[in-house]
């Protein structure tokens, strides 16, 4: 569906202003949203998940570890596909997320993964400039990331950083001068690029940050003495079909959460870049 189809449906729950901020900005923070009996049901969660990986020795398709990592002291980079680990994360996705993401892609919406990054304490590593899509390559560019800080997010914990319009640009190719896959815009394209237009999107427990396919963005290290444990969930219109195997494989793919499935699959006439094979995962 093209953005004008999109907001003639009436709002579930956002604002048609925040309708309208998305598809022109590429990204919309929304403070405080999430209900805060819905956010201690997620922290404990996954704390119960981050204590299943105490037993866990080393890096595997579920969890990336960081360095030290131990079952005295747990430190995580991300856990893969939660939804395929704890009910509580799959109810997430099709109770409270679903209005908000057919609010932004239409009545009719499909899952495409999930994914739980830690982002330690005193050390989270950072995340380079990309374009979401180049992993993931669909026929059109609906698709969005819709995270969730289990946890209040200020500066020096590494939030999200987006580049307002950017998905309205051009596509990356992610892939150095030797054609290797690095999965981070080159330095030599950013400094094409007016980062002085930065947005940085902290906020406190239960705010979502939503970002387009084709937004670029980034996040630095964590510094702080806490932890910024974001919770992703990508969603896509119905009308919009992959081009290559899901890099974060899971059941739930391709589920149709809301609406009806596709009769038909959207084209967008502007072409997308194809990633190395992650049939394997990343």
């Amino acid at each position: 569906m093209t953005p004008e189809a999109i907001l003639s449906h009436p709002a579930l729950k956002l604002t048609q202003a925040q309708r309208e901020a998305y598809f022109r900005d590429g990204y919309l923070l929304l403070e405080r949203i999430v209900p805060m009996e819905t956010v201690e049901l997620l922290r404990r969660t996954t704390t119960e998940m981050v204590d299943r990986s105490r037993k866990v020795t080393k890096s595997d398709a579920v969890w990336d570890l960081e360095n030290g990592h131990s079952a005295l002291r747990p430190r995580l980079r991300r856990l893969s596909a939660p939804c395929d680990h704890h009910p509580v994360y799959w109810d997430y996705v099709r109770d409270f997320l679903g209005e908000i993401s057919a609010d932004l892609l239409g009545p009719d919406v499909k899952f495409h993964h999930s994914k739980l990054n830690f982002k330690w304490a005193k050390g989270g590593e950072e995340v380079k400039w990309h374009q979401d899509i180049i992993g993931w390559p669909h026929t059109n560019y609906s698709p969005l990331t819709i995270g969730c800080y289990l946890h209040d997010v200020g500066l020096d914990q590494g939030p999200l950083a987006v580049l307002p319009g950017s998905h309205n640009g051009p596509l990356y190719d992610e892939r150095d001068e030797q054609g290797r896959w690095v999965a981070a815009v080159l330095p030599s394209e950013l400094a094409t690029l007016d980062l002085t237009r930065t947005v940085y999107l902290p906020g406190p427990a239960g705010s979502l940050t939503i970002h387009n396919c084709r937004t670029l963005h980034s996040s630095k290290p964590n510094l702080a003495p806490i932890g910024r444990p974001l919770l992703l969930y990508a969603y896509s219109a119905a009308d919009a079909f992959t081009y290559t195997p899901n890099p974060l494989p899971t059941p739930y793919a391709g589920q149709v959460i809301r609406g009806e499935p596709a009769k038909w699959a959207h084209h967008d006439p502007r072409p997308c870049i194809i990633p190395p094979d992650y049939s394997k995962g990343f």
